[in-house]
């Protein structure tokens, strides 16, 4: 859920093995193959189209954000979570950020929209050449951050279809762009739901009120999709997934990337990385990233685990 709107209290839940995605049958690994197949195709065409390449970059992209030293504590207990991170993420590219439970992952995309659980102990972040931590959450939202949940919270009493027009309509207003109304807003919903392959009735319920795991991480998309960002931030966003939503999810993703836009994605499993392939792989550890490379990384820790890395 983007975090851009100040009036919405929100609690984060917290780690729940249970979400994670269980091993595939044999027709969901075939199905996990075509899948993957479609969606690396759909993503090289993307890349590779003369509009997106040849065209808008000269020389190289542009930087977007640069993290140096960043380091954060937990505000009530003053728990240090991160320990000096450092990470330079361009337009185009994709970041995926990994690491055991408890290595500071989720807290350090929390930090970068302004969660009010952490309090910044020193570093420096800079987006698009500003002082991201000089800006309120709402600014950042404005100027083209977003972050998917983990675990998406529900708020009874506020249809989806009301949420996402105010939510739209709030970025608009601090654009300087006029409003749109209920009926202009679903003209510009209807195919962002085609895109996430997600229900129109979910429209008219309360936001993530009794969706299953797969309806809310559609939904958190589905807000990706309607409000746009520079740099999207997406924590964990294929745990609970069975193999059809974690394409539905990933199609999406793709769909939405552009030689101008970033992603920024925390995840456990070599699986998200097949269907949107990063640029970089991080390995954090206790509160620092210590080892960056490619998809390579992953592939080992698959196989062996993370003492494969530390020991690397």
């Amino acid at each position: 859920m983007a975090l851009f709107t100040p009036n919405l209290s929100f609690k984060t839940a917290t780690f729940n093995s249970s979400l994670f995605i269980l091993p595939a049958t044999r027709h969901q690994r075939l199905r996990l193959n075509r899948c993957s197949r479609s969606l690396k195709l759909r993503a090289s065409v993307a890349v590779e189209s003369p509009s997106t390449s040849a065209t808008e970059h000269v020389g190289s992209p542009e930087l977007l954000l640069e993290v140096k030293d960043l380091s954060a504590v937990i505000s009530e207990s003053k728990q240090p979570i991160l320990k000096g991170v450092n990470l330079t993420v361009r337009e185009g590219e994709v970041h995926a950020v990994m690491g055991k439970n408890g290595s500071g992952k989720s807290t350090f995309v929390k930090v970068l929209v302004g969660h009010p659980d952490y309090e910044i102990t020193g570093g420096s972040v800079t987006y698009k050449g500003q002082d991201l931590l000089e800006m309120e959450p709402e600014e950042r939202a404005v100027a083209g951050l977003f972050m998917s949940f983990q675990s998406p919270v529900e708020i009874p009493g506020v249809s989806n279809i009301d949420f996402l027009n105010m939510a739209y309509n709030s970025r608009r207003r601090k654009l300087g762009q006029p409003e749109l109304g209920p009926i202009e807003f679903y003209g510009y919903i209807a195919p962002k739901l085609e895109l996430v392959n997600m229900k129109v009735d979910l429209l008219n319920r309360n936001v993530n009120e009794g969706f299953s795991g797969g309806e809310k991480k559609r939904n958190e998309i589905l807000q990706l999709a309607v409000l746009g960002a520079d740099l999207a931030m997406l924590d964990e966003i294929d745990s609970g997934l069975d193999v059809d939503a974690l394409c539905d999810v990933a199609k999406a993703v793709n769909g939405l990337r552009t030689s101008k836009n970033s992603v920024l994605m925390i995840t456990h499993y070599l699986r998200l990385l097949e269907f949107i392939t990063p640029t970089y792989i991080h390995i954090m550890e206790n509160g620092r990233i210590v080892k960056t490379g490619d998809i390579s990384i992953a592939k080992v820790l698959e196989k062996e685990g993370y003492k494969a890395i530390s020991d690397a």
